[in-house]
């Protein structure tokens, strides 16, 4: 008998650790709720963290990357649609993926309480210094987002260049502030609409201060030095290949620093997928 307990205490001690390294090489996430103030409602966010994350370790903090998603998007597509939990285990950095719906990561001209650009600057990022082991400083700050996130990324780049050290943007949507329904067609009712409600009429204030384009062309050569690098790429069968070709063009006579790759590939989770684990490894070059 005592042969036969000792038998079983050994395989389960066995079984156990063996599922504890497998548990050890995918990294741990999970969801968060903030309770914003400028957004009136919790704003839910999930969050991958390194798999050698310790809360009660006081000494070791690490570098944050915040991936947006896009245009009909949720906070959790990230981490359910791509391979991010098996590449990011690779990498000492927290990821955080908050939730943008259709807002465009901008202050809507017509909702009120719909302030995705605010939110994220002024609330999201201190919550997540806050609340974990991040480092706080710009060299250690890293954003970028597929579509709609594409857009958002570089917008904040270019808005806020004092917050990020890198930038990145896959298939972005980079002309979302110069879109309406005259430019567009019918076609695309979902997608404009979603463009009004967050931007106003043609020519609007709002448009102007959110148009990434000009952004960038109006920008000093003082405030240029200050930019964070901004990477960007479009798969060749996308239909917004044209935009991202223009932008990098624009970049390239203002001399901004920035990356740009066109590779195979549609406006879909493959290309993403493939793209972000492309991105994790330029992340290492900026982040200290």
């Amino acid at each position: 008998m005592k042969k036969f307990i000792t038998f079983n205490f050994g395989l389960a001690l066995f079984l156990s650790l063996a599922i504890f390294a497998n548990a050890q090489k995918a990294a741990p996430f999970q969801d968060f709720k903030l309770n914003s103030k400028l957004m009136s409602r919790e704003m839910p966010y999930r969050v991958i963290l390194p798999p050698n994350y310790n809360p009660k370790d006081q000494k070791t903090s690490y570098p944050v990357l915040y991936l947006l998603h896009g245009l009909t998007g949720h906070f959790d597509n990230w981490q359910s649609k791509t391979k991010i939990n098996d590449f990011s285990r690779n990498y000492n950095f927290i990821i955080v993926m908050p939730e943008g719906n259709d807002g465009w990561y901008s202050d809507s001209i017509s909702i009120p309480n719909d302030k995705y650009e605010s939110y994220i600057m002024q609330e999201l990022i201190p919550e997540i210094e806050k609340k974990f082991h991040a480092k706080s400083n710009r060299e250690n700050r890293v954003i970028a987002g597929l579509s709609m996130g594409g857009y958002g990324s570089i917008k904040f780049g270019l808005k806020y260049p004092e917050k990020f050290i890198l930038v990145g943007s896959f298939s972005g949507a980079l002309l979302a502030a110069s879109w309406s329904a005259k430019t567009l067609g019918n076609g695309w009712k979902a997608l404009t609409d979603s463009i009004m409600s967050v931007y106003g009429e043609e020519n609007s204030q709002t448009r102007k201060d959110n148009d990434i384009y000009k952004i960038a062309r109006e920008a000093s050569a003082e405030k240029i030095k200050n930019l964070p690098f901004i990477y960007l790429d479009c798969g060749t069968e996308d239909g917004l290949i044209q935009p991202n070709r223009d932008f990098a063009l624009v970049l390239s006579e203002k001399k901004i620093p920035h990356e740009y790759r066109e590779l195979p590939g549609k406006h879909d989770w493959i290309f993403w997928n493939s793209q972000i684990f492309e991105f994790l490894e330029v992340t290492t070059k900026f982040v200290k």
